[in-house]
């Protein structure tokens, strides 16, 4: 529920809303949105097509209208600064930290972004054009090239007074770079350091070591490297060491956040709407779920395969179709979730592409622990019932269905990660796939055995 500042309610103030545009009536309309703190305006906003969503941002206050822009999403940044008038377009883009200018330029037109390169001020341009130059998926991408930069050499109420006077304009002041006269990183100091310091040392004197990632460096990983050190900044270097951009603690939480969102859908067929679900157009989300719904029917044509070459000890045991279902979800589920841990893993370094064999050694053993547990319930419940040959056949199969699920939803992620696929499309949708079709095999292959059939 958004608070507003008067007593009307959420639903009131949209049909206000709706009506006000309908009716085209901009007075109305501007009074509506006055009701809204600046902070819900996003949620607000998010609800409208792009072109009438263009109306009510050219209707907000300057600094409440930047604010609001960048809140959004890439996705309806983009989208609004197509429906919007040109000079309020070049205002918007002008107005935007590098870091977040470039991040926008890949979901623009290419007319369009470089028509707005092009209306930059020449200081945010030098600051915007290098940015472009590095991968989509480098750090180099998403650092930030407004920050504080001290020499070793300068006393410390040097370094506090350049501070003051720059830090406006800056990224953060918590944590700064310290270079020589090349621009070569050389350490980092934070504002503590300074405050504390004498007014007589030097900045080398107080500087610390510093941890630092390249700018061709991939985005999410030093993102997470960024977060797991627990780091306020980190300096970004090029390929000569020297400093170019820092990158924040806020803006690596926000990295890590989207590659999460991503995983998460991919984990679950499919692919990241990368905007507000309310605000997506049905195609949009039909399109985002559609080739993986087609992917995983065609595949699911290896079930049917499986079931029609063991079509005979159907006909003879029909007992045995009972236990399909709960044989085949607890093959997939145990290799999901064998998937889903190894894929968090890998994200954050604890294991890599050499550690495959041990990864599949150490899942085989929990697979066989749970399958063991599994397998002792399913031989009591089914030999209870139905007989116990028909029990030994499911408790059997438990045990190997789990072995198997969990080795293979454990080297899955590694052996995707080794031929450059993202690991998330390999867990939940391809590893249940298999593990229906390989553990069917099991099951007719042990029912045969035992039955004698």
């Amino acid at each position: 529920m958004l608070f507003v500042e008067t007593s009307m309610s959420f639903n009131a103030l949209l049909a206000g809303l709706n009506e006000a545009v309908r009716s085209e009536d901009l007075g109305a309309l501007d009074r509506f949105l006055a009701l809204v703190q600046p902070d819900d305006l996003v949620r607000v906003l998010e609800r409208f097509d792009a072109n009438d969503r263009a109306v009510m941002f050219r209707l907000l206050p300057k600094a409440t209208a930047l604010r609001v822009f960048e809140q959004f999403t890439n996705l309806l940044r983009s989208e609004l600064l197509s429906s919007l008038r040109d000079d309020d377009v070049v205002a918007v883009f002008e107005m935007l930290d590098p870091d977040d200018r470039a991040a926008l330029v890949d979901e623009l037109p290419a007319v369009l972004a470089a028509r707005l390169m092009q209306g930059l001020s020449p200081q945010e341009r030098e600051l915007t054009a290098p940015m472009l130059g590095y991968p989509r998926t480098s750090v180099g991408r998403r650092m930030n090239p407004e920050f504080i930069r001290l020499r070793p050499d300068m006393l410390i109420e040097d370094a506090l007074n350049y501070v003051r006077e720059v830090g406006p304009t800056a990224e953060t002041v918590y944590l700064m770079p310290v270079a020589d006269v090349g621009r070569i990183l050389t350490g980092v100091v934070s504002l503590r350091d300074l405050l504390l310091a004498a007014a007589d040392a030097t900045v080398g004197e107080v500087m610390s070591f510093a941890l630092f990632v390249s700018a061709d460096d991939n985005a999410e990983r030093a993102a997470r490297r960024c977060v797991d050190m627990r780091l306020l900044a980190m300096p970004v270097v090029d390929s000569e060491h020297r400093v170019i951009g820092i990158l924040t603690v806020d803006d690596a939480a926000r990295i890590l956040a989207e590659a999460e969102e991503e995983d998460s859908a991919r984990a679950g067929a499919t692919e990241p709407l990368r905007r507000p679900y309310l605000s997506t157009p049905i195609f949009s989300v039909v399109r985002s779920r559609i080739v993986w719904l087609l992917v995983l029917a065609l595949s699911a044509v290896l079930t049917v395969q499986v079931l029609e070459v063991f079509e005979d000890a159907l006909t003879t045991a029909v007992v045995l179709a009972l236990f399909i279902p709960l044989l085949t979800g607890t093959g997939g589920n145990t290799g999901s979730q064998a998937a889903t841990t190894v894929t968090r893993a890998l994200a954050v370094g604890d294991v890599r592409l050499r550690d495959v064999w041990t990864v599949a050694f150490r899942e085989v053993r929990v697979g066989l622990t749970m399958g063991v547990s599994l397998g002792f319930l399913g031989f009591l419940i089914a030999g209870g019932v139905y007989g116990w040959d028909i029990g030994l056949i499911i408790g059997s199969t438990l045990v190997c269905v789990c072995a198997l699920a969990a080795a293979v939803g454990g080297t899955m992620p590694l052996i995707a990660k080794a031929i450059g696929v993202d690991p998330a499309v390999f867990s939940t949708p391809f590893i249940s796939t298999f593990c229906d079709a390989t553990g069917l095999v099991v099951y007719f292959l042990i029912a045969k055995t035992v039955l004698g059939i």
